[in-house]
């Protein structure tokens, strides 16, 4: 959770500098989520700041999270579904996904509170990677990694060639540009095979690393730099569009 001292706040809102602000704490005159403020407190985005009475309004920050999505979560902002992401991450700022990834699937989802971000990393003509681990009912054999890697019929189109390397006798990687309903599910089930296990472990520059089911941690840093580097150049018009000329692209896997 992000938090920041009260008299860093309060200066970065305009209210006064920080050695006024700690003057005010002193005085009894700022109070958090109806308490009284100590001098030196913390306070996290989304608490409920007093000035004399006024409550003091302050622009979020910017913010980029990676979650580990375990299986069973819903990638939507609707809280009228008990298994929605917001409910369960219980972040105190308003988030919402990059995109989204299946109920049965699992992995890194990437949430944050910055519209144009999130049309750079979806737009389909950005052709951003994504990768992915499978699991299968039946053996992965060479043959059916050609056609994977070749592009499959499937929505009425034929996927984009794509990477696809074998791990094991049931599972396989595989690298995507582009994000059709259920594309993975949907090119294995073509091919003859049901997906029996999927985990999203890379979105460009991004991994899952060694996070486990319901970890969240901010992207920032080198790691963040890195990632808008990448989307320089790319297009934010809005991914809504997207869906618009092509309801298929839904970025589910």
């Amino acid at each position: 959770m992000y938090e920041i001292r009260l008299n860093k706040f309060l200066s970065e809102s305009g209210v006064c500098s920080r050695r006024e602000a700690d003057r005010l704490i002193e005085d009894g005159r700022v109070t958090v989520d109806g308490q009284p403020a100590s001098v030196g407190q913390k306070v996290a985005d989304g608490a409920r700041i007093l000035v004399d009475g006024k409550i003091v309004l302050k622009a979020s920050r910017p913010v980029l999270l990676a979650v580990y999505k375990p299986r069973g979560i819903v990638c939507t902002t609707a809280r009228s579904d008990p298994d929605n992401i917001i409910d369960y991450l219980k972040y105190p700022m308003r988030i919402f996904p990059v995109g989204r990834l299946d109920k049965q699937s699992e992995g890194l989802l990437l949430m944050t509170n910055q519209g144009s971000l999130v049309n750079k990393i979806l737009r389909a003509g950005n052709a951003h990677e994504k990768e992915y681990i499978v699991r299968t009912d039946r053996p992965v054999r060479e043959e059916f990694l050609e056609k994977m890697r070749e592009g499959v019929p499937i929505l009425d189109t034929v996927t984009l060639p794509c990477e696809a390397e074998q791990l094991t006798a049931f599972k396989f990687r595989i690298v995507l540009h582009q994000g059709l309903n259920r594309q993975i599910r949907r090119m294995c089930e073509a091919l003859g095979r049901e997906v029996r296990w999927l985990k999203r472990v890379r979105i460009m520059n991004i991994t899952l690393g060694n996070m486990k089911p319901g970890d969240v941690r901010e992207i920032r840093g080198e790691e963040l730099a890195e990632l808008m580097r990448l989307l320089e150049g790319s297009t934010d018009r809005p991914y809504a569009e997207t869906l618009q000329e092509d309801p298929a692209y839904d970025d589910e896997a």
